[in-house]
């Protein structure tokens, strides 16, 4: 596969590869080459260990590979680093949410942070509290909320700015499959 600028692909991936460990090498990846249709669903499967979130941290900008080039909706990662993060949204593995603050005060610091005004911060706050279940809980500190909600008010965080491109890493962790919420962008 080539990598060829300006394609329609949302991720493009050649030759990855990314060792870990000075006395004892971990290779993480090992010449991972891929691409994701823009508009599409991707989902990357493997067991424990395969490179999974390695994968995940080159795409997003904050680990570089040792080899191999990729790209987020053409802009390479490590050259581009900047505006690749400016596009894309983020739920890592584990939830990161302030948990002194309440749902709706996480929201709108995130959005806040994202240089929306104060009043398109609370607007998407409460649109995305709504979307995700949570509006009943929107003004408890979420260090009362179940994993699956604080799970939950993670995947809204990554989803406030509206990303081009949203990357989730264990999307499913924490998360009830029976709570049967619709969440909307």
């Amino acid at each position: 596969m080539t990598i060829k600028q300006g394609r329609a692909n949302a991720i493009e991936a050649e030759g990855l590869t990314k060792t870990f460990g000075k006395k004892v090498r971990v290779q993480a990846l090992d010449d991972l080459s891929l691409s994701v249709e823009t508009g599409s669903i991707f989902g990357l499967l493997g067991p424990n260990g395969a490179g999974k979130t390695t994968a995940v941290r080159i795409f997003t900008t904050t680990l570089v590979p040792d080899r191999g080039r990729a790209l987020v909706l053409g802009q390479d990662v490590v050259a581009r680093a900047r505006e690749v993060r400016a596009s894309i949204g983020l739920a890592g593995q584990f939830a990161a949410v302030d948990e002194n603050l309440t749902g709706k005060e996480n929201l709108r610091m995130i959005g806040q942070l994202n240089h929306l005004s104060r009043h398109q911060a609370t607007a998407r706050a409460n649109q995305l509290l709504g979307d995700f279940g949570l509006s009943d809980a929107a003004t408890r500190p979420t260090k009362g909320y179940s994993g699956g909600m604080r799970r939950r008010l993670d995947l809204a965080a990554a989803l406030v700015r509206r990303p081009r491109v949203l990357f989730l890493d264990e999307p499913t962790t924490g998360l009830d499959p029976r709570a049967g919420s619709t969440c909307g962008q």
